[in-house]
């Protein structure tokens, strides 16, 4: 009966602890991506450290027209997939020839097919650009668009080196436009 009784306990001991597993959401279809300037620091085993981070999300092309299609010319873009883009300068910035403090900041985008206007905003950890606030604008910069002969299938960015700092990269399909920065 003791037997019993202690298959009983631990039976309902083990019903309850899988009764509290948590429940994880599936992967993301755009999954959130990390870069750094200068590349790589934050894998470096010295005391190096960024001037820049981007955290962003990296939706596919899936076959879909994307510039002028599925992110409409003129709109304002969140820059990606998910939350906006977010943008931490470490140190203090110029970009368009104005000062830019250092701390994290949004960026979107006003997609054309010729042009794109960048905006670098105060306002960070928002779902697309549902409640984008024009007024939290730091900065307005527009930026010419290249096209690329091959297009690139997940939404991409990097860095460039420039001779006082980086070139922003983004490119998705066959548009690619930059950034540049000037790190004081």
């Amino acid at each position: 009966m003791k037997r019993l009784s202690f298959i009983a306990v631990f039976a309902m001991f083990t019903f309850a602890v899988e009764a509290q597993e948590p429940k994880f959401a599936p992967v993301d279809a755009s999954p959130a991506d990390i870069v750094y300037y200068p590349l790589n620091v934050a894998k470096a085993k010295d005391a190096a450290t960024p001037s820049i981070k981007v955290v962003y999300s990296r939706p596919t092309k899936k076959g879909r027209d994307i510039f002028g299609v599925l992110e409409q010319y003129g709109k304002v873009w969140r820059v990606g997939a998910n939350e906006c883009t977010e943008v931490k300068f470490f140190k203090g910035v110029r970009i368009g020839g104005k000062s830019i403090k250092p701390g994290s900041y949004s960026l979107f985008a006003i997609p054309n097919k010729d042009k794109w206007t960048l905006i670098v905003n105060k306002q960070t950890d928002r779902w697309g650009a549902f409640t984008y606030d024009e007024k939290k604008d730091v900065i307005r910069v527009d930026v010419p668009v290249k096209t690329l002969d091959k297009p690139v299938e997940s939404f991409s960015v990097t860095f460039t080196e420039q001779p006082k700092g980086a070139n922003l990269v983004m490119a998705w399909d066959k548009t690619l436009v930059e950034l540049p920065i000037e790190i004081k």
